[in-house]
């Protein structure tokens, strides 16, 4: 630490440093990060922004009342980086925290990835007003459109997509006695979806058929997207992958690397202040 300071009366001890942590701003901390992230981030045209949350499962603190800090965050699949984070107690309260991390990111000429949770008209417009694309994962948060999505896709594909225009691409993963194979259906098709007009660029469909093979054992899983991209398989596969990244290469880094779990930081501003700080080695160490 010598580098960077001279620490004439030595280097700062653990209460010094928790100290500052805990006396530090979430929102000057977090305006610092994102100043920083721009700084170092590549412009890529088409990057995936894949937003999710993850809960700090040991920042709870019962005797105080206060359930553990939940961050949504925004990940940056070419560049690898954490673009930004707003943080929720709830889980629940992603609705609300995911309009206000895409407003600090720059989305033009982006596809914007989120899973079920975020899958709302609102969030949509915003993705399209801030210049940007999206791919959003349907569940039964949306029952009429999902119902719809899935029956038309059943049909479709029961009828080998007779009279459907369509785009298709196909993936095989093989290895340590696992067989993967995943599918992905397109189309621009929308005349059987439910008040589409509500859903500010919405121009596409999409089905991902995952078939994986374990020890002679099968499990199939089929997930439905809408999304403002045209028909192009390869371009939705490459979306729906970059939304994988975020598990894979941020939430179980930060897990299994950072410990965030266990850690038992729980007062005041320190556990968000310190997923930031996870979040800024993560930057570190992918550039």
């Amino acid at each position: 630490m010598r580098r960077f300071a001279p620490f004439a009366n030595g280097v700062p001890s653990h209460d010094c440093i928790a100290r500052v942590i805990s006396r530090l701003s979430v929102k000057g901390f977090r305006e610092c990060f994102l100043s920083w992230t721009e700084a170092v981030t590549e412009a890529t045209g088409g990057e995936i922004i894949a937003v999710d949350g993850k809960t700090a499962r040991g920042s709870h603190d019962r005797k105080r009342g206060r359930k553990a800090l939940h961050m949504v965050s925004a990940w940056a699949d070419t560049n690898r980086l954490v673009l930004g984070q707003e943080a929720t107690e709830e889980k629940s309260n992603e609705i609300t925290a995911i309009p206000k991390l895409l407003k600090l990111l720059e989305l033009k000429g982006c596809i914007v990835t989120i899973d079920a949770m975020g899958c709302q008209k609102a969030i949509a417009e915003q993705i399209v007003s801030q210049g940007g694309d999206y791919v959003l994962e349907l569940k039964s948060n949306q029952s009429a459109l999902y119902e719809a999505v899935e029956d038309f896709f059943s049909v479709a594909q029961a009828n080998d997509f007779a009279g459907v225009n369509y785009d298709f691409l196909e993936e095989v993963d093989k290895g340590h006695g696992r067989l993967e194979i995943r599918r992905y259906w397109i189309t621009e098709d929308l005349r059987t979806l439910p008040n589409t007009e509500q859903w500010v660029g919405l121009r596409s469909i999409g089905m991902v058929e995952r078939r994986c093979w374990i020890n002679g054992i099968e499990t199939v899983e089929r997930r439905f997207f809408i999304a403002s991209i045209p028909a192009d398989a390869r371009r939705f596969a490459r979306a729906v992958r970059g939304h994988w990244g975020v598990e894979n290469r941020l939430h179980w880094r930060l897990d299994v690397v950072f410990s965030e779990d266990a850690s038992r930081i729980r007062k005041g501003n320190p556990p968000a202040i310190m997923t930031t700080i996870r979040h800024l080695c993560m930057n570190l160490g992918s550039g």
